[in-house]
């Protein structure tokens, strides 16, 4: 079920703002609740400088060609020294998908990794899914998912530290990444979910995403393909049943 709202938000209206004012430096996907870890919406330096590299240091400066948001694990952003308290039993999680060109389809995945300094991010909290955006432009939109669990089999305390991983690919693979630097708490020590920084655009669609085993690549047909096709469409309240 999507959340519409008669009136724009005050987040609907600032990423409105933010994609006029940034449409001209590529802008990528932005955590908007709880946090993310700091403006990684910079592009720098050119591809040959690089040498083909997504990221190289010329004259001292470190450069990203292509922007920071492809470096894996956190979108080239180091971890934070001023975390976000996040629900110890897990929580919201909300995002403006729309910010780069050519998402107007992607796949979403949430992960967690544990610690203070994660060695890695391979703790899947959602199995992945799809979203539908209005065009492959640049466009303003929120998604909200109000309830995501810790991922399964992993258990924390009050205190614990650890980061949230949101990795959102484009239909060409390119996976484009972004962090929020965690402590965990009870619900009350944490900032407020509300209609405001939790909410679902009207014009964003959510689909499942399916896997099918082929025995060999002369298995794949115009048929099959076609078989592939259909993805049902479906709400983030479902997603999370």
């Amino acid at each position: 079920m999507h959340t519409e709202r008669s009136t724009p938000s005050i987040w609907t209206a600032l990423a409105v703002l933010s994609l006029f004012l940034l449409q001209a430096i590529n802008a990528h996907t932005i955590i908007v609740y709880p946090g993310y870890r700091g403006n990684n919406l910079q592009t720098n330096g050119t591809v040959a400088e690089a040498n083909g590299l997504g990221q190289a240091v010329v004259n001292d400066t470190s450069i990203f060609p292509y922007g920071m948001m492809w470096m894996y694990p956190c979108g080239g952003m180091p971890t934070s020294t001023n975390r976000t308290k996040w629900p110890v039993q897990g929580g919201a999680i909300s995002v403006q998908p729309g910010w780069f060109q050519g998402h107007a389809t992607a796949f979403f995945y949430f992960n967690l990794g544990l610690g203070a300094t994660p060695p890695n991010m391979s703790h899947p909290m959602l199995p992945p899914f799809q979203i539908i955006g209005p065009s492959a432009n640049p466009y303003p939109g929120t998604f909200c998912l109000p309830q995501v669990p810790l991922p399964a089999n992993i258990t924390v305390n009050v205190g614990d530290l650890a980061t949230i991983q949101v990795v959102e690919t484009a239909k060409h693979g390119a996976a484009l990444y972004n962090c929020v630097d965690i402590e965990f708490a009870e619900p009350k020590d944490c900032v407020q979910v509300t209609p405001d920084n939790c909410f679902n655009s009207s014009d964003i669609q959510f689909a499942n995403v399916y896997t099918a085993n082929l025995t060999s690549a002369a298995s794949i047909t115009s048929t099959t393909l076609l078989s592939f096709t259909p993805l049902v469409a479906m709400s983030l309240w479902e997603l999370l049943m």
